[in-house]
């Protein structure tokens, strides 16, 4: 899309030189990257991509909205990148309904990395090797702080695996079903010498645990969610937990306090005032600001940066600059991924979610509604390759890759194309990551869900 939106002059020449650099470093990158290139890797018609190209570049503002089919792959990193660039190249980015938006795999994933949940970050996106930041949350806490970065989730079970890690802490996530590779994920979280899980259900990775911490669901706790717009919304309990279900925020407390660091709130509004006191885009958000009704202004809460009491939120990033004053433009070259098919594993697998079912079940395969429409997994292929391996509808098949086989029926349907399967990843009895590669974006360290090399074969019977 670029190459054509540069060779036919429809790029945004004026924003380009006021707002960008580098450009001529992108121009050149994608000199030669012609549209009858791109269907050669994407199979999507040269044509088609011109026609997309010069609708984007033409529209008075377009938006561009991605999900983890761009992120999940060692080149995550630079498919983002990529998708800056076009937003660059034509101007999209610092105005209403423009930009870069990701779609987010959980309701609140965006407020548990504004909030600090990242390896690498203080909240608020404060770097913890920056060395007056990390003053300034040790001054806080009353703690020394680590100097370096941390591990992301599945460098943490690799080196669980190894011995590096002898504990993990794991908070409403399923990695025994959620992670790739699952054979050496299910490894490290036997090798660990001491696993705690805190969750609403006694989910697969629960069953490893040594210790299982039972917290609320979303519905039974006051907070607030952030969506990927960055708004910051009040949640507020509607339901009495079970028995001894508590906060999240109170069953951390207890632990810290009982392992040497006292730590207490009356609730969670004086955590939210915390937040807001060390995190410099949360300054002027609180419960009592989300709570308010005054219509167009903060009746649906508020959004990030929001520095003070007085600021009104903001509706978009980057009007007039960028944080780091000019966009940068970076060449991006095609990259193959980690594994491509093979004589014995002809197909391209890649997994992902149904519009019925919720990551890895844990809370939705007790709906016995949902149960109904969406009751176990299934393998897709295109009705020719099923046709040539003798494959019908509905047949148990058994999909293997280098790392594990899963039995599974067969749903035989032209939605996908030849040479592919696709596999969603919610279900316990037909495993979609034990076949995936845990390889992983040498920057972001997200592995590569989306492209693994296959087979698939029908059992007797």
């Amino acid at each position: 899309m670029m190459n054509v939106i540069i060779a036919e002059g429809l790029l945004d020449e004026e924003f380009i030189k006021e707002r960008t650099e580098d450009f001529d470093v992108l121009a050149e990158a994608v000199r030669g990257f012609s549209p009858e290139k791109a269907e050669a890797i994407t199979t999507i018609p040269a044509e088609k991509i011109r026609q997309a190209a010069r609708m984007f570049a033409n529209a008075s503002s377009a938006s561009i909205v991605y999900s983890m089919g761009i992120t999940q792959h060692t080149t995550g990193t630079d498919n983002v990148l990529s998708l800056a660039n076009l937003a660059m190249l034509t101007g999209n980015i610092g105005k209403e309904s423009a930009g870069v938006n990701p779609l987010r795999g959980q309701n609140n994933v965006q407020g548990a990395c504004d909030v600090g949940a990242l390896p690498n970050v203080y909240p608020g996106y404060q770097p913890v090797e920056d060395a007056t930041i990390r003053a300034k949350f040790e001054e806080a806490w009353g703690r020394e702080l680590p100097t370096n970065k941390g591990l992301t989730v599945v460098e943490m079970l690799h080196a669980a695996q190894t011995g590096r890690i002898k504990a993990l802490y794991i908070m409403g996530e399923n990695p025994a079903l959620s992670d790739p590779n699952l054979n050496r994920t299910r490894m490290a979280l036997d090798a660990v010498d001491f696993l705690i899980v805190q969750d609403i259900f006694l989910s697969e990775t629960a069953q490893y645990a040594n210790v299982v911490l039972p917290s609320v669901c979303f519905a039974e706790k006051d907070g607030t969610f952030t969506n990927t717009e960055r708004r910051v919304q009040r949640v507020r309990k509607a339901v009495v937990p079970p028995d001894k279900a508590r906060d999240d925020w109170q069953i951390i407390c207890e632990v810290a306090t009982k392992m040497g660091y006292p730590m207490s709130y009356e609730c969670a509004d004086e955590i939210m005032d915390e937040i807001a006191s060390l995190t410099p885009i949360y300054g002027g958000i609180s419960f009592e600001r989300l709570a308010r009704r005054r219509p167009g202004i903060d009746s649906v809460g508020l959004q990030w940066p929001c520095p003070d009491k007085s600021h009104p939120g903001t509706k978009f990033l980057h009007k007039g600059k960028f944080t780091r004053d000019k966009g940068k433009f970076h060449a991006v070259e095609f990259k193959d991924p980690a594994e491509l098919p093979s004589r014995n594993y002809p197909f391209v697998l890649s997994t992902g979610r149904l519009l019925y079912q919720f990551h890895t079940g844990t809370m939705t395969r007790k709906s016995s509604a949902i149960n109904q429409v969406s009751p176990t997994g299934f393998v897709e292929i295109h009705p020719d390759d099923a046709r040539r391996l003798g494959i019908s509808d509905g047949l148990m098949v058994e999909v293997l890759t280098t790392r594990g086989k899963v039995t599974t029926p067969a749903k035989v349907t032209p939605d996908i194309g030849k040479g592919w399967l696709f596999m969603p990843f919610h279900f316990e009895e037909g495993p979609a990551n034990m076949l995936t590669i845990d390889e992983l974006d040498p920057l972001a360290k997200i592995p590569e869900y989306k492209v693994c090399a296959a087979n698939i074969r029908r059992l007797q019977g």
